[in-house]
This record gives structure tokens, C-alpha cells and sequence, in this order.
């Protein structure tokens, strides 16, 4: 266990003086600790995290589903990087090559889909997808082709840069940046909560596809350069594909043209039992962007991975890629991730998580009996509680009702009860749990524990809401 202490042995109260002082949290409401203390983290070991005033808390969320390992591997990982601090510090990519990116982007080669050999690597996953759409874009311009749209899905995130943002899905985020890069269109998701009863699965896979077909042919076949979607869309609250649906998404893309790109940022690197969702659902894609558990989060990395059938014309005289990435395979974030993968191959985690997975769903099930909780749906150790206002007519809550619920309520219940995962409003309200891949039955439990106690109390809650 590491021992909770910080550089300068600030007090717990410095600390938060200086944090509003001078450090501008992402995504977050600052003018909120004006009024409440600041969480500062100063510790973790396993599953579990400690804050500056010694309480402990178990961390459901893997950071931002990043930490596959826990937090008990850093001196390991911290040997790797010094030794390569002492080796060599930094080098770019760019028209050099040092040891490390050429061992990694070999290694995780090795553990991607048959047809992907090269890897570009990036400092996380928002470049990741800014990557993947200039890359799609140079691709069809030598193929002589002029494609620069992009479809995502609704409600589905990919990120914050300028790029990203625009194949984001989610208006709450995209609306203070506009007008975003030209042009993305969006189509539904895969949620089926809200589907009419008695819709089969094969139905709901022909009215996505369909409903995909016809934003292809509205925006014209051949402006579209990318369809990108998430093997399990994590915004809105671990949305599931049906049986089909990637192999028709598969078929539209090949008889039109389009390149296929996987969001893996969150889903590859073991969080749904296998290395990549890709191989999981039989995705086939043309690209894949990844990050956050390439390095389990102990380092800044991502990569985007490319399918044989894109580098080719890269490779071409006079061709290259024109783009690039200051720190895209540092040499010590490199290390730490090769550091990483090779823990998770001697403690199995990727195996651990597909053993594991229906232990962990069934333990989750439970809360399923409660009132507020309209819906569990997820795989592997990335799930998604929906809450609802009433569970016979599937009911959601307001604006304002879902607001106070989340922010007002769970989101600070929660972390007082020792959980930290996600109370997320993009889309309906959801519960998003999303363990370090180690976690066994003794965090699930803990987990569902914290969880049934603090929903118990939300429901009692929600009951005495007004009427709609």
C-alpha cells in the first residue's frame, strides 16, 4: 500500500487553498468547493484510493475506466521509467525511431485484429480520434477521392479537441464550442431501454441500419470519409450492440466506400474480456484509436492502430502522413506501457475479466429489484445502472429532476459512502461502474453494497418528488 503524503507535506487545508487558487479542474463545477471541500487523492493501493484527510475509498470507475492494473504496481512501472529516463530521456517519431515505440507498437500489433500491423502513436485518446479522421481523410485523397464528413452516433463521446468534439454526440458539451469542424452527422445509438415492447433483436438491428443507410445516402455516399462508433458506447451508459449490427455497419461501409474506425480509447486493453472490443464483437474494423489502458493510466498514451488495407497507400513514393505528435511515443511513456502490458499478461487480467464478468453482472442483478433502477446493461467490468422515476412505464425524470438527483444528491452520496463511479446525465440518468480489471468478488460486493444502501436512500428520495 503507498503511503498518502504529498512533496511539500502541505496540510490537507493548504492544499485545497492552493487547488482554488490555481488549479482549474476539467469538467467541473469550481464555484461547487466554495461551499463543500475539495477531494484531493494522495494514495491508492488495489482497487482503492485514499484522500489527504486518510479516509479510503474504493474507485468503481478505474479512474476513467483507465486503470486496468490498480494502483499497486507503480514502483514496478517507476523502475521501468527511470531506467529509461537514464537510457534516453526523449526523441520524437518524426523521421527517427527509438527502441521502445518500435517494441510497443510491435507488441500491441501483436495483440490487435489479424490485419492491423502499424501503430501511430499519440498522447492520449481525444488525438487519437483527431488522427483517425486526418488520417481517413489523406487515405481517400490518394485514392483520388474528396471525403471529409464523418458519422458518430448520438449521445456518444470521443473526446475534446476541436475534432473530437465534432464527432462527439453529446449537444451539452459541443454547444458552447460552435460552429465545430465541418461536417458530422449523427445516428441512434444502441439503446434499447426505450424501445417498444415486443421489438425483436433482429428488428432493432435493421432499424439502426437502416436509419444509418439513409444518413449515408442524405449526406451522399461519397463525401464520407469515416463511420466511427465504440464497440460499447460508454456515454449514455454502457449501450450493448445487438447480434448483427457491426456486420451490417461492416456491409454499409464496404459497399459505399467508407472507412470503419473503432473507438477503443475505453473498451480496448482488456475491459470487456478481451484485448480489443473489436475482437470481442467481430468488428472488422479499418482503424482503431486507444488509449488509457494501453499504460493502465500510469502514463499519457494512446495510439491509433491501422489496418493494413489504409497504411497502404502511405507507403507509396513520395507519400507520407501528414501529421504528428510532439510526444506520440515518448520513449518513457513507451516503457511504461510495455511495462504495463507485460503485468497484465502475467497476472491474466484480460482472462481474469472474462472469467469474472458474469460473477460480476450477477452481483450486480440485485439491484435491479430496487425502485429507481429501470435498467443493468453492460459486458466484461463496464456496466451501467439506468435510474427511472417509475419502473412499470419506464419513466425518466426531468431536466431538473435528473439534475438534482445526480448533482445535488448521488454524486456526493456516494463518495461519502467510500464509491467513486459515475452519476452521469449525458443522455438519462445512469449509475456507470467500471472496476480496475483486477477487482474480484470481494470489490464486487463491496461495490453492490455501497450501491443498494445509497439507491435505497435515492429512492425514498425520488418518492417524494412531484407527480409529472
Amino acid at each position: 500500500m503507498s503511503t498518502p503524503s504529498t512533496s511539500s507535506h502541505a496540510s490537507a487545508a493548504e492544499l485545497r487553498r492552493s487547488a482554488q487558487d490555481h488549479l482549474w479542474l476539467h469538467f467541473t463545477q469550481m464555484g461547487d468547493f466554495e461551499h463543500r471541500p475539495l477531494p484531493v487523492i494522495v494514495g491508492g493501493d488495489g482497487c482503492h484510493l485514499t484522500d489527504v484527510d486518510g479516509k479510503r475509498y474504493l474507485d468503481g470507475l478505474a479512474g476513467l475506466f483507465a486503470v486496468q492494473i490498480g494502483y499497486s504496481h507503480g514502483e514496478e512501472i517507476g523502475e521501468a521509467a527511470a531506467a529509461q529516463m537514464r537510457e534516453l530521456p526523449f526523441y520524437t517519431n518524426w523521421n527517427y525511431a527509438h527502441p521502445r515505440a518500435i517494441e510497443l507498437a510491435e507488441e500491441v500489433a501483436s495483440l490487435a485484429p489479424e490485419t492491423f500491423n502499424r501503430v501511430f502513436f499519440t498522447s492520449g485518446g481525444a488525438e487519437s480520434v483527431e488522427s483517425a479522421w486526418k488520417i481517413a481523410r489523406q487515405y481517400h485523397a490518394l485514392k483520388g477521392e474528396r471525403r471529409w464528413k464523418a458519422i458518430g452516433r448520438d449521445v456518444a463521446y470521443h473526446g475534446t479537441t476541436m475534432g473530437a468534439l465534432s464527432i462527439t454526440g453529446v449537444e451539452s458539451i459541443r454547444n458552447p464550442f460552435e460552429p465545430l469542424v465541418p461536417q458530422v452527422s449523427h445516428v441512434r445509438n444502441t439503446d434499447r431501454f426505450h424501445r417498444p415492447e415486443g421489438e425483436t433483436e433482429e428488428q432493432f438491428t435493421a432499424m439502426l441500419l437502416d436509419d444509418m443507410e439513409h444518413r449515408i445516402l442524405s449526406e451522399g455516399p461519397d463525401t464520407i470519409a469515416m463511420i466511427i462508433l465504440e464497440p460499447v458506447q460508454n456515454s449514455g451508459g454502457a449501450f450493448t450492440p445487438p447480434a448483427g449490427y457491426f456486420q451490417g455497419v461492416r456491409a454499409l461501409c464496404d459497399e459505399y466506400g467508407i472507412l470503419l474506425c473503432a473507438d477503443e480509447v475505453i473498451t480496448g486493453f482488456g475491459r470487456l474480456g478481451d484485448w480489443f472490443g473489436s475482437l470481442k464483437y467481430d468488428i472488422k474494423p479499418d482503424l482503431i484509436t486507444s488509449a488509457k489502458g494501453l499504460s493502465s493510466a500510469y502514463a499519457s498514451i494512446g495510439a491509433l492502430l491501422v489496418s493494413d488495407k489504409v497504411a497502404e497507400p502511405f507507403y507509396g513514393a513520395d507519400q507520407m502522413f501528414k501529421h504528428g505528435i510532439t510526444f506520440g511515443g515518448h520513449p518513457v511513456q513507451a516503457a511504461i506501457a510495455l511495462k504495463n502490458i507485460e503485468i497484465m499478461k502475467r497476472l491474466d487480467v484480460v482472462g481474469h475479466v472474462a472469467r469474472e464478468q458474469d460473477a460480476f453482472r450477477r452481483t450486480l442483478e440485485p439491484l435491479l429489484d430496487l425502485p429507481i433502477v429501470g435498467d443493468l446493461r453492460g459486458t466484461g467490468f463496464f456496466y451501467a445502472l439506468e435510474l427511472v422515476k417509475d419502473k412499470d412505464s419506464k419513466q425518466g425524470f426531468s431536466a431538473a429532476e435528473g439534475k438534482d438527483l445526480l448533482q445535488h444528491f448521488l454524486s456526493d452520496r456516494l463518495f461519502d459512502a467510500g464509491l467513486i463511479c459515475r452519476a452521469d446525465d449525458r443522455g438519462e440518468p445512469v449509475i456507470q461502474v467500471s472496476p480496475p480489471l483486477i477487482a474480484d468478488q470481494a470489490i464486487f460486493d463491496e461495490m453492490t453494497g455501497i450501491l443498494g444502501e445509497v439507491l435505497t436512500e435515492a429512492t425514498a428520495r425520488v418518492k417524494g418528488m412531484p407527480a409529472a
